[in-house]
């Protein structure tokens, strides 16, 4: 089963943060962090918080391994766009969009193995205990 985490409304054109993107899709996580570490690229931070917030959304709420962890499924998608207008010559306004983005991250990997707290071992002791005598 996939964990997943989505930024939505960064304000990065979908074209620039499809790009980075596309350097990770398919990677474990930890090279994924190291290469956006090392991308000169604005959206390289956006989409490096979404893949750790996956990978502690994972680790934290679902009991996977955060070493064994694979980046599924990474999408970009455009979000809501700010309508603006430019003052031009002539009074006229020209229009222009400021763009925005959603990121969607899905890791996937291998989950921990539960372990016993001690007083669930005393307590199944103590039955089994009961149940002979």
């Amino acid at each position: 089963m996939a964990v997943s985490a989505i930024a939505k409304g960064i304000r990065i054109p979908p074209r620039k943060v499809a790009v980075v993107a596309a350097l990770v899709r398919g990677r474990s996580v930890a090279d994924a962090v190291t290469i956006l570490e090392h991308t000169p690229r604005r959206s390289a931070l956006a989409v490096k918080k979404v893949i750790l917030s996956a990978q502690a959304n994972a680790d934290h709420n679902h009991g996977y391994k955060p070493g064994s962890l694979t980046i599924t499924e990474i999408s970009v998608t455009p979000g809501p766009r700010l309508k603006r207008y430019r003052p031009a010559a002539y009074g006229r306004a020209l229009p222009y969009q400021k763009k925005t983005s959603h990121i969607r991250v899905a890791v996937d990997g291998e989950k921990r193995t539960i372990k016993k707290s001690a007083g669930e071992k005393a307590n199944k002791q103590t039955a089994k205990e009961e149940g002979e005598v």
